[in-house]
Order: C-alpha cells, then structure tokens, then sequence
C-alpha cells in the first residue's frame, strides 16, 4: 500500500517536472519521473532491507528528497550522454566515415 504513495509522488513530480527542469530535445517528459519513480522504489526497498519500518519518518523523508535528485541528475546525465553521442555521430557523418 505505501508503494501507491512513491506512485502518486512520481505523478506530483511529473506535473512539476516540466517547469523545473530545463527543456531538453534529447529525452521526452516522461524519462525524469521514470527515473524518480524506479529510484523511489530503490530506496524503499534498500530502506526496508536495513530495518526500518514504514511508520518511520526516515523512509519517507530519504525516498521524498530521493525521487527529485534522482530525476534532476538522472535527466542531466541521460541529456549529456545523448548530446556527446549525437556530437561523436555528426563528426563521424562529416567525416565521411562508413557505417
């Protein structure tokens, strides 16, 4: 039942996500929320396996702060990447390397 909680976060996330993050044409919208909800889930478990129980403030507080810094630097790690995969694959074009 307390995982239905991490899944109406990662939606609160998703309508502000937008107007947080900067624009980016190398993900869609979705991909940060993604990123927040699996990282949501990943503390909770982790959180769990150490023992503590659900009724405690530091679960919550840990996946709460958690889901957005996930989302934050998973989106600028994802648009980096893709920006330098993007650049290597024009400068191999122009090149006129071969497939």
């Amino acid at each position: 039942m307390e995982i239905l909680v991490i899944v109406a976060y990662a939606a609160i996330l998703a309508l502000v996500a937008p107007f947080v993050l900067p624009p980016s044409e190398h993900y869609g919208r979705l991909l940060p929320i993604g990123i927040a909800a699996v990282a949501g889930s990943a503390i909770w478990i982790v959180m769990t396996w150490l023992g503590f129980s659900y009724s405690e403030a530091w679960i919550w507080f840990a996946v709460m702060l958690g889901m957005p810094i996930a989302a934050w630097f998973g989106a600028k790690f994802v648009d980096a990447k893709r920006k330098a995969s993007e650049e290597s694959e024009l400068a191999r074009l122009r090149s006129g390397g071969q497939a």
